[in-house]
C-alpha cells in the first residue's frame, strides 16, 4: 500500500503519522500538500490531527474547502481509503465524507489523556485485527471532540454497524462516567456506509510503540494493510 499524509497549515500530527507508516509499518508514504488535487497514486490518505487553519470558524471548516479535501471526495467514491484522526475527523465531517459533527467538549475544557475504547465493529478494514467488545487504550487530545448526530441518523448508523469505537472504562463499561467530552452514545469513531472512510478522535499514531504506553493503535493500521 502507498500512503499519503495530508498537510494543512496548522497540522501538527503529520510527522508522527509519517514516522509510524515509514519506520514502523515499513510502507511507502509521502506528505500531501493541501493545495494538491492529484492523489490517484495513493491507496490511503491519512488526514492527521492538529489545528488546521487555526481552527478558525470551526475546527476543520476551512480545511474542508481546500483542493486536497475536495479531491478526497472522488478518492473515497472510488473505494480508496481515508482515515481522519482528531482534527482530521473534524475535517471529514465538515466535508460530509462522514456523518455528524464535532462540537466543543461539553465541559468546555481541552482534554488530554489516555482513554479506554470499546470496539463495536470488528468487521471493517480498520478493525479486522481486533475483536468485538475488545477494550483498547489510545491517547485523546482535543477541545472539540463532542460527536453529535441526530437521532434518526444515529439509529441508521447503529443498524449498519458504522459506530466503530466507543469511550469506555478498562472493563468495557460504556456510560456517562466514561465519556470524556459529551459525545452522543459515547461515540469515539465512525465509518461511512462503504466502510472505506474512518474518522476517530483518539490518536492511534501516538500508540504504536510500547515505549509510549500503548501499542494498540498499531492494530488499526495493520488491519488496513492486511
Amino acid at each position: 500500500m502507498k500512503f499519503g499524509v495530508a498537510v494543512y497549515p496548522g497540522s501538527n500530527c503529520d510527522y508522527d503519522t509519517y514516522y509510524v507508516i515509514r519506520d514502523i509499518l515499513k510502507k511507502e508514504v509521502e506528505f500531501v500538500d493541501y493545495r494538491e488535487s492529484s492523489i490517484e497514486k495513493f491507496d490511503c490518505i491519512v488526514v492527521p490531527g492538529g489545528f488546521s487553519f487555526g481552527d478558525y470558524l470551526r475546527p476543520g471548516a476551512i480545511a474542508s474547502h481546500t483542493p486536497l479535501t475536495n479531491a478526497l471526495k472522488e478518492f473515497a467514491e472510488k473505494g480508496k481509503f481515508v482515515i481522519g484522526i482528531c482534527n482530521g475527523f473534524q475535517i471529514l465531517t465538515e466535508a460530509h465524507l462522514l456523518p455528524g459533527a464535532l462540537l466543543p467538549n461539553n465541559h468546555g475544557r481541552f482534554v488530554c489523556k489516555h482513554q479506554y475504547l470499546k470496539v463495536e465493529n470488528d468487521k471493517t478494514p480498520f478493525t479486522k485485527r481486533l475483536s468485538k467488545s475488545q477494550v483498547i487504550k489510545l491517547p485523546i487530545a482535543h477541545h472539540d471532540g463532542n460527536y453529535f448526530v441526530d437521532e434518526e441518523t444515529l439509529k441508521k448508523m447503529e443498524e449498519k454497524g458504522q459506530i466503530i469505537l466507543r469511550y469506555c472504562d478498562k472493563d468495557g463499561n460504556v456510560n456517562e462516567n466514561t465519556n470524556p467530552n459529551g459525545s452522543i452514545s459515547n461515540i469515539a469513531g465512525v465509518c461511512n456506509e462503504k466502510f472505506n472512510v474512518f474518522g476517530l478522535m483518539p490518536h492511534p499514531e501516538r500508540a504504536c510503540e510500547p515505549l509510549l504506553g500503548s501499542s494498540d493503535g498499531l492494530n488499526l493500521l495493520l488491519s488496513l494493510i492486511e
